[in-house]
């Protein structure tokens, strides 16, 4: 397949707003790479500049170690496959998926032939005859992703392809997009705000925020040691709790409860005794113990685990809002009254909001 290599890119607008700023990235040969981020932080112009579908205002772009910074997009090579489909509507889904190679001029039998086998591998064989209309969303989908496969470009775009799915069909498609990556071993950049589709799919996140990355990395690096509190937050479901802690000998002091520390996370916080951090604690490591009271205000069911929502001590302020994942089936109330034990914690500096790692 192909390489990418994405360095020092900007793109800045007529109206001198910038969306992307100084973006670093070098793609490995088949691998899936997820841009993920809210809404209007990058990901897609990103996307779409490597697409050639816009012009990159700074920094240079390479394919297999030729630079393409300039070249067309109908001479890069790559294929994407959009959020909303971009089927045409008279053709029948053979002749959608057919359509670039036939533009092409390509013989009719290898048409037939790439067809054929592209639709194999997406459960399209039976479908080939109707046209998108009569097809589910689902359906949809795997033919805008069949018309690349026929193309077998050196890279596959997707911009948000299963945003218009419901829930049960967006996980069966994105089953079928990682199933796909791996039969083909193909180069893949993946663009979605959904972090669940983003830890599934990836053989590394990039994590952008106002057009800025954030971290890169594999999703467990991402989960597990995210490098400031946009990713800690953005990363995972329930997202992580923060609160503002004080360093003292052994233990942090917050408002309204404390936190003893073990001999380890007092060496990494050595520079910040006596100073505020900011402590985050997912809610998958929070576990009934007795060390932070909390004072219950939802309780959510989900088999094998519960969610409980809540406020620590007396204290409604939003700032001593808890969210932690418990094992089993809980019948907390509203009004109900538990204690907690932070099972791993995560620091942060206050000011730069970057993780405080040991040793740095």
């Amino acid at each position: 397949m192909a390489t990418l290599s994405l360095q020092h890119i900007d793109k800045i607008y007529d109206n001198n707003v910038q969306a992307v700023f100084d973006f670093n990235l070098d793609v490995k040969d088949g691998e899936l790479i997820v841009l993920v981020g809210p809404s209007g932080c990058g990901k897609s112009t990103t996307l779409r500049m490597v697409a050639g579908l816009e012009d990159i205002s700074a920094g240079r772009l390479f394919l297999d170690g030729k630079d393409i910074t300039v070249t067309p997009a109908k001479d890069r090579d790559m294929a994407m496959v959009f959020q909303n489909y971009a089927l045409y509507g008279h053709m029948t889904v053979y002749e959608n998926m057919a359509f670039s190679l036939t533009l092409r001029k390509e013989n009719p039998n290898v048409i037939h032939k790439k067809v054929l086998a592209a639709a194999e591998i997406l459960g399209l064989t039976s479908q080939l005859n109707k046209k998108p209309a009569q097809l589910s969303g689902g359906q949809r989908q795997r033919v805008a992703m069949g018309r690349s496969i026929v193309r077998n470009p050196k890279v596959f775009l997707f911009d948000e392809p299963l945003s218009n799915l419901d829930a049960k069909l967006r996980g069966a498609t994105r089953r079928e997009i990682l199933l796909l990556h791996k039969r083909l071993g193909a180069t893949m950049l993946y663009v979605t705000h959904d972090q669940t589709e983003a830890l599934t799919l990836a053989d590394r996140i990039v994590c952008m925020s106002m057009g800025y990355v954030q971290q890169v990395g594999t999703p467990l690096e991402l989960y597990d040691s995210p490098a400031n509190t946009f990713v800690a937050g953005f990363i995972g479901l329930p997202p992580m709790n923060f609160y503002d802690m004080t360093v003292s000998a052994g233990e942090l002091a917050g408002e309204g409860f404390k936190v003893a520390l073990t001999a380890e996370e007092q060496d990494t916080l050595r520079a910040y005794n006596g100073k505020t951090i900011i402590l985050g604690v997912r809610p998958e490591d929070i576990a009934e113990g007795p060390d932070v009271p909390v004072t219950v205000t939802t309780n959510e069911n989900l088999g094998m685990n519960t969610l409980v929502h809540g406020h620590i001590g007396a204290s409604k302020a939003a700032s001593a809002k808890i969210s932690a994942k418990l094992k089993g089936w809980c019948d907390y109330k509203n009004g109900d009254t538990v204690t907690f034990s932070f099972k791993r914690k995560h620091f942060f500096d206050k000011e730069t909001t970057n993780a405080i790692r040991k040793g740095e």
